[in-house]
């Protein structure tokens, strides 16, 4: 009996992904921890690994599909012991028996009007109807080349609006058919490329539009000098530079939201319906700007953490998160979120909640500015802005003014990320 190798769940969130690339084809034996294929998930592209032992004897999912479902058969195996051709023959005649077709339906799929239509009903794709119903196409005169002529996404995109798109002239010159139609996006005669969204980029744009519908974000701003904080770093990176470790200003930052997630729990919580989650440690996630995305990678117990470790952490996760080698636990999760533009020249934004979370800091550019000195006198000093986006079902504008407060003064008063 062949063993059905299937689209693995490959973080808590996936629930579909694009089978980026084969390893294996088949023919070939594979063992338990053998690298098979690579799976694109909504935040990276990580690799498969084998179960069992065997002889790959047939591949279901061709390498580039993208939207396949976690649970699909995507390979099989036969086991050392089982002859490797019999799957391929045992796999093949369910379908058969499944699928009782009339004779004249097999011996011409081509002439698929005969399942397109049961009584003038046409057989398309929910795909299809609605891309025709955006397009103006009328699905009564394409010819599907689905299954028993069911009319798929491919023959809508190559129709005109009312007409079929003829099948000899599409498969006599392929090249010449059509550009999709982009949904909801018309065309105004402006030269222009269509690029079809990677599994990343469609859960960020799913993930941030829940965001901005669902959670009540308010934002509040604080003014911070930075003085204290980058004398403070000069000295530390001086003493640990035979360990060869430099500490940024991103790490402080980090532990100084860490800290304050402790000092003020009510901003340190996530809110799930009659719910309300409060966290007794603070797991920083770090917004890393990676090809074609933004990645979360998660500083835990970043209150708990030393500076040195904070910063060597932060390194290892970022250079992985750039190549895609990061295992779902490091970037799934979090307390809270930080994001720093600051070393873009952004002066000050508004950062969207990353869900279920309840807040995100989003840090500015540090300046020379005028400030008024302790003494009162007129001054310039090196200062940046602060902004934190808050989930008002869960944190009020006074505890989400606690917790600006007491980053401030953590950041300007630096000696406190060290005790």
């Amino acid at each position: 009996m062949p063993i059905a190798i299937k689209m693995p769940a490959l973080s808590p969130t996936m629930e579909q992904g694009k089978l980026s690339r084969w390893l294996v084809k088949v023919g070939d034996k594979v063992s338990s921890g053998d690298i098979m294929a690579e799976i694109e998930t909504d935040k990276a592209t990580m690799e498969f690994e084998a179960v069992d032992e065997g002889t790959i004897v047939s591949i279901e999912v061709a390498e580039g599909t993208d939207g396949v479902k976690v649970g699909t058969v995507i390979a099989q195996l036969a086991g050392e012991d089982e002859d490797a051709s019999a799957p391929v023959a045992k796999a093949a005649a369910p379908v058969a028996a499944a699928a009782p077709a009339p004779v004249t339906a097999a011996a011409a799929p081509v002439a698929a009007p005969v399942a397109k239509a049961a009584g003038d009903r046409v057989i398309a794709s929910p795909l299809a109807k609605r891309i025709a119903a955006q397009t103006g196409v009328d699905l009564a005169g394409v010819t599907g080349s689905g299954p028993n002529g069911r009319i798929v996404k491919a023959d809508v995109e190559g129709a005109k609006p009312g007409v079929a798109a003829p099948v000899a002239v599409a498969a006599a010159a392929p090249v010449a058919a059509p550009a999709p139609v982009v949904a909801g996006l018309p065309d105004f005669g402006i030269p222009h490329e269509d690029v079809a969204l990677s599994g990343m980029r469609k859960t960020i744009a799913r993930r941030l539009t829940e965001s901005k519908q669902q959670v009540p974000h308010i934002y509040l701003t604080v003014d911070v000098r930075l003085d204290a904080l980058l004398k403070l770093r000069g000295e530390l990176n001086a003493s640990l530079a035979s360990r060869n470790v430099k500490v940024s200003v991103n790490d402080m930052l980090i532990k100084a939201l860490g800290v304050a997630l402790t000092q003020v729990p009510a901003c340190n919580v996530a809110f799930a319906g009659d719910t309300l989650r409060q966290y007794t440690r603070a797991d920083v996630s770090v917004a890393v700007s990676i090809p074609g995305g933004l990645i979360t990678p998660i500083i835990t117990d970043a209150a708990g953490k030393g500076l040195a470790k904070i910063s060597s952490d932060m390194g290892d996760l970022a250079a992985r998160a750039k190549a895609g080698k990061l295992a779902p636990t490091e970037y799934v999760g979090g307390t809270a979120s930080l994001s720093n533009m600051g070393m873009m020249g952004i002066k000050q934004f508004e950062a969207v909640i990353n869900p279920p979370q309840g807040m995100i800091m989003a840090i500015g550019a540090g300046e020379k500015r005028p400030w008024v000195m302790a003494d009162g006198t007129l001054g310039v000093a090196t200062a940046m802005c602060a902004t934190g986006s808050f989930d008002h079902r869960a944190i009020d504008g006074a505890d989400g003014a606690q917790l600006m407060a007491a980053f401030r003064e953590l950041v300007e008063n630096p000696l406190g990320l060290l005790a």
